[in-house]
């Protein structure tokens, strides 16, 4: 289905201002706006395109917002949805950071994004269900996703081992049939030069940056974190969580660790991927106790171009190969078992964002089955209410994402305000 790219523009601005919830949430979001209503992708584009994504480090929501564009349009649509993804939830992390470092922490926002929580929890728990439907045919699918939610939900094994284990079964059990001649091989040469351009857009000013600030400034060094961070952060936001928190709190002493879960829940109730905590991270590592605003907002234009352009140089140098490599067999057999996978990853995702949201506290226990489990005592009944009408409203009332998000948002802060005796 063909689409102008002004329309498309509208679409990519809609869903960066809707974009709640971590990558759960977003790829609901993605699905129903591209594949259910639009039928811009076909499921099993829109699947072998996550599968895709999953495989890559950074937010894969924001990587599959960007390869939506491109199929559409091109690398000018790949831009433009890639960083209308972003660039929404940017600037509200970044209107909150200022905030914070003036005020400290904001009870309203607090207060206006809880609802909007417990109606994520219900958005994606409707797209969990149709994508188990349409992913989960064979016995065998079945068998991978459980395995692989038992894995990350569990037993906390890492998330690349998780969906390369997926793969590499799905590869060996292939059937052997002849290759599907009907896609053509991308170019190898044209696959180079984009690598290399990239490379270049990316690499150069955190060169420059270092060179003109010395590699111990708070600068330089904040670059260098988040471009070494954007190539090992396989699974998103959650994988990245500890080891930044650790790097900026423990060795560097940026942060405390009550800035760093504060800024973990703004990002986290805020629009885009919630990589964005690093944005908030390096606001306040470059403001420190002088609150000097100059020097965090530039710190986090450079948390955004170290963190988000290399998303750019695997999307535009691997999408062409996506088509080509799910009409191999073995290779589609393996994308096959990693979809069946990415079933359970989702789910891990869901049930963790649910945990957090309903449960004030939420911790893994130890070894040897570091499970997520919650702690009764912070169990918040509003959560649980809110979550329920929100998915009853969705599931059954049939209202819509922009309606649900609404519905909790009001709801929420009726029931805040109300329990704080604001009205």
């Amino acid at each position: 289905m063909t689409t102008t790219f002004s329309d498309a523009f509208k679409v990519w601005t809609r869903i960066g201002l809707l974009s709640f919830g971590g990558p759960a949430g977003q790829i609901a979001l993605l699905h129903k706006e591209i594949v259910e209503e639009r039928k811009w992708l076909s499921e099993q584009e829109f699947l072998n395109a996550l599968n895709f994504c999953m495989l890559l480090p950074g937010p894969e929501a924001m990587q599959l917002a960007t390869y939506c564009g491109w199929r559409l349009h091109g690398v000018k649509g790949g831009l433009a949805a890639g960083l209308l993804f972003v660039l929404p939830g940017a600037v509200v992390i970044l209107a909150l950071s200022i905030l914070y470092a003036l005020f400290g922490q904001i009870p309203f926002i607090q207060a206006a994004f809880f609802g909007i929580k417990c109606a994520v929890v219900a958005i994606v728990l409707e797209a969990l269900l149709k994508i188990a439907k349409r992913a989960l045919r064979r016995p065998m699918d079945w068998v991978l996703a459980a395995a692989a939610f038992l894995a990350l939900f569990v037993f906390a094994l890492p998330f690349a081992l998780v969906v390369l284990a997926a793969g590499l079964i799905g590869f060996v059990l292939s059937s052997p049939t002849p290759n599907d001649g009907t896609v053509t091989k991308p170019p190898v040469s044209e696959t180079i030069r984009t690598v290399a351009a990239w490379l270049a857009i990316w690499l150069v000013p955190l060169a420059a940056l270092m060179l003109a600030l010395g590699p111990g400034h708070v600068q330089s060094e904040l670059a260098k974190l988040f471009s070494i961070l954007a190539v090992v952060t396989f699974g998103g936001a959650y994988s990245v969580l500890a080891s930044l928190g650790q790097t900026v709190v423990e060795q560097m002493g940026w942060l405390t660790t009550e800035q760093m879960m504060d800024g973990f829940g703004l990002a986290e109730t805020t629009p885009g991927p919630l990589i964005l905590v690093g944005q908030f991270v390096a606001f306040t590592a470059a403001a420190g106790p002088e609150k000097a605003l100059g020097q965090g907002v530039f710190a986090s234009l450079v948390f955004l171009w170290m963190t988000f352009t290399p998303c750019f140089l695997w999307i535009f140098a691997g999408a062409p190969w996506i088509e080509y490599l799910s009409s191999r067999p073995r290779l589609k057999s393996a994308l096959s078992a990693i979809t069946a996978a990415v079933t359970g990853v989702i789910l891990n995702l869901a049930l963790w964002f649910a945990l957090h949201v309903i449960f004030a506290k939420v911790e893994r226990l130890p070894d040897p089955a570091p499970v997520w489990w919650p702690d009764p005592a912070t169990f918040d009944p509003a959560a649980l209410a809110l979550t329920i009408l929100a998915a009853a409203a969705l599931l059954f009332g049939k209202s819509g994402i922009l309606k649900t998000l609404a519905l909790g948002l009001c709801a929420g802060l009726f029931w805040r305000f109300a329990a704080t005796g604001l009205f």
